[in-house]
């Protein structure tokens, strides 16, 4: 029995409303729930929000709210950990909910797919991880990351990298900030995502965009775009 966790509060400060706000055609949030369907990989799929217009949102696109998010975790301080686990708890103890894994798929993933979601629970299980979740890699190479001074003089954060060849150096992930599949032990005891067991579900560059700030939107926003011309 696997779960589907959206979280979504109403709080967004740098991009307001941007869990419901449209984006090509549809509530963001929407894209988060048609691609968990569409994955099968979930019995049920439940939004944990403070606020009733995503909650109505949700529900209209498929998704389930048996309950309404505490406002102690719906400040800027809640973790996503704090607030899986919160939504695990719930379900055990209302729903009679007997999973052993779960995902958290972001609300604000308007590039996920459902075969990602599918990869991830396909190796949380073959790996015996605890956390199985979306990365990819750096476009340069971090060793060769540069510092600036506030009188603008530049310097390396490994200047023994300089002269090694790029193909030399060792390739860098990092999150992609789009799911993360876990086992419920693994959530309810809050344990840190990125742990020595956890894996990674690698995604193409280019279809991986956080989106933080108004600039992280409108680069969205060509994304989508380029996606529907190809």
């Amino acid at each position: 029995m696997t779960l589907c966790i959206i979280p979504a509060r109403g709080g967004s400060k740098r991009i307001p409303r941007k869990n419901i706000k449209s984006f090509n055609g549809k509530p963001m949030i929407a894209h988060s729930i048609l691609a968990a369907q569409q994955s099968g990989c979930f019995e049920r799929i439940i939004v944990s929000t403070d606020d009733d217009e995503i909650a109505q949102i949700a529900q209209q696109y498929g998704a389930e709210i048996p309950f309404i998010r505490p406002a102690e975790l719906s400040d800027d301080f809640a973790t996503t950990g704090e607030v899986i686990a919160h939504a695990i708890e719930l379900m055990i103890k209302n729903e009679n909910w007997q999973g052993e894994m779960a995902c958290c798929l972001y609300a604000t993933a308007p590039f996920v797919q459902a075969a990602d979601l599918q990869n991830g629970a396909i190796k949380l299980r073959e790996t015996n991880a605890d956390f199985a979740f979306s990365i990819t890699d750096y476009t340069f190479p971090i060793q060769r990351a540069l510092r600036l001074a506030e009188n603008g003089e530049v310097a390396m954060f490994q200047p023994e990298m300089f002269a090694m060849r790029s193909q030399d150096l060792t390739r860098a992930w990092h999150d992609a900030g789009q799911f993360y599949w876990g086992t419920t032990a693994a959530w309810l005891a809050q344990k840190p995502i990125f742990n020595s067991k956890s894996v990674g579900v690698k995604l193409p560059r280019y279809r991986v965009q956080d989106i933080d700030t108004p600039d992280d939107w409108e680069r969205a926003a060509l994304l989508a775009k380029i996606f529907q011309a190809a």
